[in-house]
Order: structure tokens, then C-alpha cells, then sequence
């Protein structure tokens, strides 16, 4: 899976014609536009796998969001369709006010509370979260841990501050914790991300859409991280 995936050892797909086995693909839910469905094999799959298939979300638990990009979007979106309460964090309370209004229990902004695990669990009732999406790396992990519930799951996905450093098991170990690192998910996932999405009608949540012939313009949007969702090149 890790050799085969689209913009990792293999091409990725911004071109006018790409050729892939028929066995790879998958079909897309009907109620969604094409341009809607080019945002699922990477930011949505990647949410899944962290949520559904290594974390096992549950109705009524708390999920730790960072963030506002793709992948913690989706989470948010996948967490209120099963019935889990996400809490999201981000710089802009402009970005966490749109996040609530997509179903985020609760928001939090990490640069004015800058101990913001102490917040998370607050708004936990102290409990902590059953589920973390990280996406920020070693600068945003020992919040993220010290949020965590007992026998919480961390689903390691992405290093916006690096890899870098070291990281205290003991925070992970004392609440009986587990991690996953993530690297998108399989066909299987994908297929019953499909169902999922299709039953609750989810539709993915596109900031921009930017012509073909605009894509460098489309990567710096993205660098800029002015965007909420996913960044989108129409062909």
C-alpha cells in the first residue's frame, strides 16, 4: 500500500491523463461532484484510518482535533456523523467558529491558551479524549498526551513543527494509552469510508477550487494555511 500510493512512491494525479488498474479505484458516493470526491483518497481516508479502523471511534466519545486543514475537518465531520463530540483547536477564531458551526463541541485557541490540553480537558469535564488526530508533530504531541483519556488513542499523522526531539512514553504509558502512525488507509477503508459518507450524506467541505493551469498558485493557498478544508485543482 505505502509503494502504491498516488503522490507518495508513485505519481500523483495533477495531470490531464493518469493510467491506474482498474483493481486500485473505487467508486465514488452519488451525491457527490467530482471535485468533491478528489478530496477523499488522502485527507478523509487518512481521518478514517485514524478514527474508525486503528481507533474504533464511539458514539459519545471526545475526539482532539488540531487544527483546521483536511484531515482534521473531515475527523470533525466523521466524528459528529457518529455521534462523538470533537474538539478542535486552531489560531483563527474566525476558522473555530466555523468549526462549531459544523458540530465542534468545543474550540479552542492555541495561541491565546498556549496550555491548551488544560482546556481540552475542561471541556472533557476532565475526563480527557478517547481520540486524537495529530497533526502538528513534536511541538503540539505533549499537549495532545496530556489531553488524552485512559486508554485513549493517538493516531500520529502528520509533523506540521517536525519530528524532531524526544517524546515522554510515561505520558503515553500513565493513561494506558496506544498510537498509530498513519499513512492514508487500504481499498477496504476506502470502500467503507464510502458507505459511511454515502449513509450520512456527507459532503467535504472545499475552501478553494483553482483551475488547472492556476495548480502553483493552488500550493501556495495551501502553504499559506489561510484555508479551511481542502484546496481543490478543477481540471
Amino acid at each position: 500500500m505505502v509503494s502504491s500510493a498516488r503522490g507518495g512512491d508513485t505519481a500523483g494525479v495533477l495531470a490531464q491523463f493518469i493510467v491506474s488498474r482498474a483493481e486500485a479505484l473505487v467508486r465514488i458516493p452519488d451525491h457527490l461532484s467530482f471535485e468533491e470526491a478528489a478530496t477523499l483518497p488522502c485527507a478523509g481516508l487518512t481521518a478514517w484510518n485514524g478514527l474508525f479502523k486503528h481507533g474504533h471511534l464511539q458514539a459519545g466519545q471526545h475526539v482532539l482535533l488540531e487544527g483546521t486543514g483536511g484531515v482534521s475537518i473531515f475527523g470533525l465531520q466523521f466524528a459528529v456523523a457518529a455521534g462523538a463530540k470533537p474538539v478542535i483547536t486552531s489560531s483563527s477564531d474566525a476558522k473555530l467558529e466555523r468549526a462549531k458551526s459544523l458540530g465542534a463541541v468545543a474550540t479552542i485557541n492555541y495561541r491565546t491558551h498556549t496550555e491548551w490540553q488544560d482546556d481540552v480537558r475542561k471541556a472533557t469535564g476532565g475526563r480527557g479524549v478517547a481520540h486524537v488526530l495529530e497533526i502538528g508533530g513534536k511541538d503540539t504531541l505533549p499537549n495532545a498526551l496530556a489531553a488524552l483519556e485512559l486508554g485513549g488513542h493517538v493516531a500520529l499523522i502528520g509533523g506540521l513543527t517536525g519530528f524532531g526531539g524526544t517524546m515522554e512514553l510515561g505520558a503515553l504509558t500513565a493513561r494506558m494509552g496506544s498510537m498509530t502512525s498513519i499513512y492514508v488507509g487500504s481499498r477496504e477503508d476506502f470502500q467503507q469510508m464510502n458507505a459511511f459518507i454515502a449513509k450520512h450524506k456527507l459532503r467535504p467541505v472545499i475552501d478553494r477550487a483553482f483551475r488547472f493551469e492556476e495548480a502553483p498558485a493552488a500550493f501556495e493557498y495551501l502553504d499559506s494555511g489561510s484555508h479551511f478544508g481542502k484546496v481543490v485543482i478543477r481540471l
